[in-house]
Parts: C-alpha cells; structure tokens; sequence
C-alpha cells in the first residue's frame, strides 16, 4: 500500500482531492498538523465527501510523532519539492513506499528535505512557473509510484471490454 503524507496542509479542497486520490487507489492518507481545516464526521459529511468512508486516513501531531509510529517510513520515503536536485523520473518506487508533500504556502520543511536530500523529487515545469498544485502533484506522483509497482489491487480494464 502507497503511503501520502501531507505535512500541515491548508486549503480544504486540496485535501478533498487528494483524499479521493487515495480513496481511488487504496492510498493510506497521512495528515500532520496543524490542519488548516476540520476533518471531523460532521465536517466530511456537510462538504458531501461520499467516499471519504473508502479512505485509510491516520492524523498526527508532528513529523516526530509520524516517525515514531512508522519508523518504516524513514527507509522509504520520497519527498516532493520544487526545490529538488532531481526530477521524479529518476525515483524508484517500490509497494508501501512514503510520499512526503508540504503545505500550499511553504511546501516542506527545510531540515527535513536537508536531511532527505537524496531523496527529494520534483515535477519539471518551466522555470517561471512557482509550482502545481497540490492535489494534482499527489496525483501524479501517486499513479507513477502505482505504475512502477505493477498498480497492486486495482482494476486494470474498464466496463467497456466487458462489453466487447
């Protein structure tokens, strides 16, 4: 299973999008606060976020706290910044790998990508444009990491070869 992590995110929709990215994926959604919105019961179910039941969604305090419960994580993770050395194309995925994305703001912490240096990615753009936005750069780097490991427990055709 693909993880997401989403360190302090901010803008509601984002992570509703995102949200359904892993709830079409079977990607576990990793959340470190402080969240600029409320994820609460009542709060998903006034937004209408129907499959947010399909959603393996786990909260944390910090990064500290992450680590601590997943020390797995630290073996296998990807963080995506616009700020890395080296593009996406260049990550070798592997089932249950970590990808790391910061808030919308600020993306992620500079000591945490100091430390994982090897380990950060990028999506090439061009040089004048500031970044994607979030919910399409989890998008992307969640089907890559899905494409390289085969797309484990996903359906592979559509209604239409059934049809044919």
């Amino acid at each position: 299973m693909l993880n997401i992590v989403l360190v302090e995110p901010e803008i509601p929709q984002n992570c509703g999008n995102i949200a359904r990215t892993c709830a079409a994926t079977g990607a576990h959604l990793h959340l470190i606060k402080p969240l600029g919105f409320d994820i609460s019961d009542r709060a998903v179910k006034r937004a209408g976020l129907d499959y947010w039941y399909l959603v393996d969604i786990s909260v944390y305090e910090n990064l500290a706290d992450l680590f601590a419960k997943h020390p797995e994580a630290e073996c296998d993770c990807w963080l995506a910044t616009t700020k890395a050395p080296q593009d996406y194309c260049q990550a070798e995925f592997k089932d249950g790998c970590w990808l790391f994305f910061g808030k919308e703001t600020a993306g992620l912490p500079e000591p945490f990508r100091v430390a994982h240096y090897e380990r950060c990615i990028r999506l090439p753009m061009r040089k004048e444009a500031r970044s994607l936005n979030l919910s399409n750069s989890v998008a992307i780097l969640t089907y890559e990491a899905l494409r390289q490991t085969g797309f484990p427990g996903l359906k592979h055709e559509g209604e239409m070869l059934e049809k044919t």
